[in-house]
């Protein structure tokens, strides 16, 4: 076997994986013979995981070599604390030049993991910590498994444009039935990649038996000597004449086509192939198969789109670009929200929930603050229900959530957010009588979406303490958070905006006040170029499904139903007002907000979505039709412009951030890599504005 497999040229160095052997005496548990554990340890604390590199891989398959020297009774595998193994090192896959590459480190993998399984020695896999992908792979290539109970463990490939390629794909199926494969393999991974909880590994068959973290290994090795005395006996299901291959895979294709609008994406279609071939394949055969799959995704630009997107989420996850010192930030030990309705009751309820302070609540009248309220509480009923949260913790938070007619109550708030109706002057009212409540160095925030927080500071003793703090809906889902500073924002309002919005879990941006922030300036423009094409004459039909190829989940006018006819009417005529005829006025979308449709699509009786005729009915179209090329292009080519100008005008300070805010502010599909490099490849960037926004090799190949 080759293990002398280098990092391609340019690569960042490799953190290296060891593998220790150590023997355990199997008589201090009641077995006989010995034990010989290999712990895998990169030397780093707990927040650098284990992963294998060509390196690493040299370094287990060693450590294997040695441990078979010893002439055990029974071979272990088993992570530093905290941590099993994270998978493949990914940080090279996008310096890869040839699919010989690829394919080496594919099968580098391969034969070192499947030594765990045909070495002769019975093998176990101990599993104390996190482990994802190709450290899932490893433990399944061992004969059994165990869990620590506070692990979680996925395979993610597919979510990142990949398959599970070492053994994932095609050991799984065989393990544990085509229809959990599919849910671990496909739709977990679809769903936002989700993880499974060690319980949920266990009672898919993922695993043998889970065990407590505080005497994990001693559990799992005292497992270990009852496997092999016989008296805890591992039985295994033979699925090569389940009946339920086809359906599992006809789900799975399902879930795809859901997931990605119609388009059948490379990576969860291949998958869904290793998956089917499973049934028949040998390992071997699927080994090899698993190979060459893996060698084909990993040199085409889906996969590196995937990668730029995964690697800027997590790098800007951990550092807001733009942001003061967090020293400047001021303590927030209470918050305000104005307003009771669906939003703010939201946003009441995700800051209640994360900063633990107490929160109150302010409407127009006492009723409907003690709804706010009520809404609130129910929300922490429904958690506790959920076992999402425990019954004394709910009872705590309970009694930190107020809600009153009186903006009196926010005396002695360090942070106000409002989020009341949409217009400027009742905003700027409102913030002239907040100053005269609150202290001069408490932040008042907006959510607006797109008026001028510049003008709702206008005339204010302290405009500096003022700060857009724009969050998307549903506000506990979706991660983005739009910080829009003024031209009077000081450092400390900032700095303490971006701590509670770190406390919130949030990914956030820190842009400048401009009509629309980021996203809504995005997609209005681009919705634009839609609703024109309709009121052009193109058919609703055409238009709506024009974007549909590349993966989106859900296209303009379903878009347009989530939103609301009226929150998108209002926003096109902010950014008309403030940015000129570039966006213009939908005499369709007017005409749905006079006459109070509020749908493009309905449901019928049976479930079925069709175009809603009332809004049908509402297109006055003239007789200029359009292509579904032609307004695909159109749209593009407005975002591309659009996203120029905003660089431009320095509304943010990098492509990256615009890509950033599509992607976890407007659901950008993965696989595309970031709006901006998608613009890159496809010409667009090039056409419309005469340059790129990334260099050459972003989110492509080189």
């Amino acid at each position: 076997m080759t293990t002398d497999i280098k990092m391609p040229e340019g690569a960042p160095e490799e953190v290296v994986t060891h593998a220790l052997v150590r023997e355990v005496d199997l008589r201090a548990f009641g077995g006989s013979g010995s034990l010989a554990l290999i712990t895998l340890d990169n030397g780093r604390d707990h927040n650098r995981p284990n992963t294998f590199g060509p390196a690493s891989l040299a370094h287990l398959d060693a450590a294997i070599t040695d441990a078979i020297s010893r002439k055990p009774t029974a071979i272990a595998i088993t992570g530093k604390p905290f941590i099993f193994a994270a998978g493949a090192d990914l940080s090279a896959l996008s310096f890869i030049q040839s699919r010989e590459q690829s394919s080496a480190i594919g099968k580098l993998g391969h034969d070192v993991f499947r030594r765990l399984d045909e070495c002769g020695i019975p093998t176990f896999a101990f599993i104390n910590g996190l482990a994802l992908g190709g450290g899932l792979e490893v433990g399944l290539h061992c004969n059994y498994r165990t869990l620590a109970s506070t692990a979680f463990t996925a395979l993610p490939e597919v979510f990142l444009g990949l398959v599970p390629g070492w053994g994932g794909a095609t050991i799984l199926p065989k393990l544990i039935g085509p229809e959990r494969a599919v849910q671990v393999i496909m739709l977990n991974a679809l769903n936002n990649n989700t993880m499974m909880k060690a319980k949920d590994a266990l009672n898919l068959g993922v695993v043998d038996a889970v065990f407590e973290p505080a005497d994990f290994i001693e559990r799992s090795i005292g497992f270990a000597v009852n496997v092999l005395n016989g008296s805890t006996p591992i039985v295994r299901s033979d699925y090569t004449n389940d009946p339920s291959w086809e359906s599992a895979v006809a789900t799975g294709k399902a879930a795809v086509l859901k997931k990605y609008g119609g388009a059948l994406i490379a990576s969860p279609m291949k998958a869904l192939g290793l998956i089917a071939a499973a049934k028949t394949n040998t390992r071997g055969e699927g080994f090899n198969a698993e190979d060459q799959v893996l060698a084909d995704l990993t040199m085409s630009d889906e996969l590196r789109a995937s990668l730029y997107a995964f690697n800027l989420i997590q790098k800007k996850r951990k550092k807001v670009e733009g942001a003061p010192k967090p020293a400047l930030a001021r303590k927030v030990s209470k918050v305000g929200v104005v307003g009771a309705g669906l939003m703010a009751s939201q946003l009441a309820l995700l800051l209640l929930r994360n900063l633990k302070c107490p929160v109150v609540m302010t409407d127009i009248d006492q009723e409907r603050a003690d709804k706010g309220v009520a809404w609130v509480k129910n929300e922490l009923v429904k958690a506790v229900e959920k076992k999402r949260m425990s019954a004394e913790a709910a009872g705590r938070l309970s009694l930190l959530i107020s809600g009153s007619a009186d903006q009196s109550v926010f005396s002695g708030c360090d942070f106000i957010i409002e989020a009341i109706f949409e217009e400027l002057s009742l905003k700027q009212e409102l913030f002239k009588k907040l100053e005269t409540i609150v202290s001069s160095e408490c932040v008042l925030a907006t959510n607006t979406s797109s008026l001028s927080v510049e003008k709702m500071s206008e005339g204010l003793k302290n405009p500096e303490r003022v700060v857009g703090f724009h969050f998307f809906n549903p506000v506990a889902v979706m991660p983005l958070l739009e910080v829009a500073r003024t031209s009077t924002t000081d450092d400390a309002t900032t700095a303490t905006a971006i701590a509670v919005g770190k406390e919130l879990k949030k990914t956030m941006i820190i842009c400048k006040d401009a009509p629309g922030f980021v996203v809504n300036r995005l997609l209005t423009r681009f919705m634009g170029e839609i609703t024109d094409a309709v009121d052009e004459g193109t058919p609703p039909e055409i238009a709506d499904s024009a974007m549909s190829s590349i993966g989106f989940p859900m296209s303009p006018f379903q878009l347009l139903d989530l939103v609301g006819p009226g929150v998108g009417l209002h926003v096109s005529k902010t950014l008309h007002n403030n940015l000129g005829d570039r966006y213009r006025i939908s005499p369709t979308m007017q005409a749905m907000v006079d006459k109070g449709v509020r749908n493009f699509y309905i449901k019928d009786e049976n479930g079925s979505v069709t175009a809603n005729p009332a809004a049908l009915e509402l297109i006055t179209a003239a007789g200029s039709p359009s292509t579904a090329e032609q307004v695909r292009t159109r749209a593009l080519t407005a975002l591309a412009v659009e996203a120029r100008m905003m660089l431009d005008e320095g509304v943010v300070t990098s492509a990256a951030e615009i890509d950033l805010c599509m992607l976890m502010g407007a659901g950008w599909p993965m696989h595309l890599g970031g709006i901006l490099p998608y613009l890159d490849r496809t010409g667009i960037s090039d056409s419309a504005c005469g340059k790129r926004f990334h260099p050459a090799g972003v989110a492509s190949l080189p």
